[in-house]
């Protein structure tokens, strides 16, 4: 055994440094560093046999794998829910296999330790019983069954005979049909059916996949197995859902890359720290800002200060687009007022300048009388249109980077098309010159 604990020890030295990095402690110059240089060429050299038919009939294949995977030979990689399954079973059965338990064991130390191996490890070898008693796995029953003809459920309280009650690890019996409507509540009340235990109030013991596989119906069946795939992503802090609309894959991120930023299998980009859109080189508390600013409501408080005016009746506020300077609220106020004194208008007219001036407004601005208010609705102006600026030129970035996005696609599936039909057009030409078929074919 201990030579098993260091083959262990050793295959997991990597992943032990790997929990620094995800923990999220990363200086900020660390994003702007470059690490994912690195010498994308991969084998130059020609077939013995010299270049031929392999090479043409094989390029546009290559050209797809490689504008689909090349993001697979740095800093990560993309996974589709098969690729998500058999990283899962892999865990799985290395856990099982290195600590001797079940396979349904292993699960459920994986899950409650979010999938991390190496944590996994660390822990059970440092305080097994300990680890056994917090996740709920029992090496021997607590309420041993003893060979009677009748036992009685722990939830409905009939007498059952032993082939109809079923127990956890725990020992505790409960009847078919109580356990089967136990069970499928807890799945139907969401992921929280993942860390299931024994229905005695009293007792931890884990209820396995095992358990629901036999005795959940087939709908709950496969609302859990869903669960437990997800879980594999969402509890994982090296995995993450692409954000995109509709899409089904995830993206498992390499310790010690230097950029966030990964693009998926469905040709969305992102940033994986942040899970925003690709926004390198700024940083993602900036456009975490950017964004609450984009939502929040403090630009539509800026808007109203710098093009409207409370009424001086009930303070709605009120815009004044054109026309002269007598404003009517609208009902049920129907306050007459001028919009530059905000007087009512009752106390103007021809005297007071008329309906596009006012001689009141005039003198009480010369005396500084609405310094503080012009002051605050011209700095709400300045703000909304410093925001405006920049506002209209991000949404335009955006629209063209979709636009470009599709006709880079389109570009390259039209390219792949015409190399693999030149592919075959020179397959049949040096077939046709070698002998080999008796129609020719010219390019």
């Amino acid at each position: 055994m201990e030579s098993d604990e260091d083959k262990m020890v050793d295959a997991n030295d990597v992943e032990s440094v790997d929990d620094d990095f995800y923990s999220g402690e990363l200086e900020d110059d660390y994003y702007y560093s470059d690490g994912d240089d690195g010498g994308g060429g991969g084998g130059g050299g020609d077939d013995e046999d010299g270049p031929g038919y392999d090479f043409m009939a094989e390029a546009a294949d290559d050209l797809v794998e490689d504008s689909l995977y090349w993001r697979q030979q740095q800093s990560y990689s993309v996974l589709k829910e098969d690729d998500i399954k058999q990283r899962q079973d892999d865990a799985v059965a290395r856990v099982s296999t290195v600590l001797s338990i079940s396979k349904v064991d292993a699960t459920t130390l994986l899950r409650h330790y979010n999938w991390s191996i190496s944590k996994v490890h660390d822990e059970w070898f440092a305080d097994e019983d300990g680890v056994r008693n917090t996740v709920g796995l029992l090496d021997r029953p607590v309420a041993p069954i003893s060979d009677v003809r009748e036992l009685t459920c722990g939830i409905c309280f009939e007498f059952f005979p032993p082939s109809r009650i079923v127990s956890a690890a725990c020992g505790h019996p409960f009847c078919n049909s109580c356990w089967s409507g136990y069970i499928n509540a807890s799945v139907n009340d969401g992921p929280g059916c993942l860390a299931l235990r024994c229905p005695d109030p009293s007792c931890r013991a884990a209820v396995g996949l095992d358990m629901v596989n036999m005795l959940a119906s087939d709908e709950e069946k496969e609302k859990y197995a869903r669960y437990l795939l997800r879980s594999y992503v969402e509890d994982n802090r090296k995995t993450k859902w692409c954000p995109a609309p509709g899409c089904e894959c995830a993206v498992d991120f390499a310790a010690g890359a230097g950029n966030f930023d990964v693009s998926c299998l469905c040709s969305y980009s992102f940033c994986w720290s942040c899970t925003e859109e690709a926004h390198r080189p700024v940083d993602c508390g900036t456009v975490s800002k950017w964004i609450l600013k984009n939502s929040a409501e403090s630009e539509n408080m800026n808007w109203i200060l710098a093009n409207s005016k409370p009424c001086p009746k009930c303070k709605r506020p009120i815009e004044k687009n054109q026309g002269c300077m007598h404003i009517t609220c609208t009902p049920p106020c129907k306050f007459e007022f001028c919009w530059l004194c905000l007087g009512s208008w009752s106390e103007h007219g021809e005297r007071t300048g008329g309906f596009y001036a006012c001689n009141r407004y005039e003198a009480a601005k010369q005396e500084g009388a609405y310094d503080e208010a012009e002051k605050r609705r011209e700095m709400a102006k300045n703000s909304l249109e410093r925001y405006t600026h920049y506002y209209e030129r991000w949404a335009s970035n955006q629209t063209v980077c979709i636009i470009g996005t599709v006709l880079l696609n389109t570009h390259v599936y039209v390219f792949c098309f015409v190399n693999s039909s030149l592919g075959v057009l020179l397959h049949a030409n040096l077939s046709f010159l070698d002998g080999t078929i008796s129609c020719p074919l010219f390019i």
